[in-house]
């Protein structure tokens, strides 16, 4: 599935592709079904399927067009939903891809948001993050995972489509993902016991770090945290000599999330179309 991603990254962006195996797992985890469809033992489709919130997820990605397997992949996420009890579809398509967009519009789908990759090539040693007097910037601890999601969840309580998951599916998840053995990889901002902002990170997703989430509580908005948080991650990528960042963002955060990443040097490297289908 990864080479197969790789291969429509590169005849889309005309570079290779950085999505791995370990990076497919970690996507398939977050949803209920995979398929792929092979062709005499050669893999030419691949999709993924996800019930959040009152809505069916799907991604689908296809080697060889024409061959009505787009079609089957759209299909299979209608019968899908409609076994969840599902109104709504939501799918996915790079914004390049001209085909998937006709093919997802002559279906009944419409655009609904677009979602930027961003990236950063750190050339240089980061600066050290900087914070108001009073307020600590320090990984996470064993013992604040239920403190860690009450953060996040409050401060993404407005994003489009969030749909928090229970905290026990959740600490299933993540439980022991804050640190591996070169140190932290998730970052808070103290005000003394309250968590007033949070950054989940990857050390290695698509041949890179991966920022997978980042939150300030809305009572410590403005203050710089966000950009702190950025700094810290940036510095312990740097340290660990990984110097490609990214991170994916809606491109209407209501919370000015585009223009913070581009004021820490991080570019648009991606652009995603998010589509929606109702069903009758």
């Amino acid at each position: 599935m990864a080479a197969l991603v790789c291969a429509q990254e590169e005849l889309l962006y005309g570079r290779p592709g950085r999505v791995t195996g370990a990076d497919i797992l970690m996507f398939v985890q977050h949803g209920d079904e995979a398929w792929i469809w092979e062709d005499d033992g050669r893999t030419v489709a691949s999709a993924m399927y996800g019930v959040h919130g009152d809505a069916v997820n799907f991604r689908g990605f296809v080697a060889e067009k024409g061959r009505g397997i787009g079609t089957e992949i759209l299909e299979r996420g209608e019968a899908f939903a409609r076994a969840k009890g599902a109104p709504r579809l939501l799918a996915g398509a790079a914004e390049p891809d001209a085909a998937a967009r006709a093919l997802f519009e002559s279906r009944g789908f419409r655009e609904v948001r677009r979602f930027y990759e961003m990236a950063i090539e750190l050339t240089e040693q980061p600066s050290e993050p900087v914070v108001p007097d009073g307020l600590v910037v320090d990984g996470l601890r064993e013992d604040e995972y239920g403190a860690f999601y009450d953060a996040l969840n409050e401060a993404f309580a407005e994003h489009w489509e969030w749909h928090p998951q229970p905290y026990e599916k959740w600490l299933e998840r993540r439980q022991g993902q804050h640190r591996d053995e070169q140190g932290p990889v998730w970052f808070v901002v103290r005000d003394g016991d309250e968590l007033a902002a949070v950054t989940r990170n990857d050390a290695s997703v698509a041949g890179g770090g991966y920022v997978g989430a980042i939150g300030v509580r809305p009572a410590w908005r403005g203050r710089g945290l966000g950009k702190a948080l950025l700094q810290r991650t940036f510095v312990e990528f740097w340290r660990r000599g990984t110097t490609r960042v990214t991170l994916d963002v809606d491109s209407q955060n209501a919370t000015g999330a585009v223009a913070l990443y581009e004021r820490v040097g991080m570019h648009v490297d991606t652009c995603g179309v998010a589509f929606e289908k109702t069903l009758e």
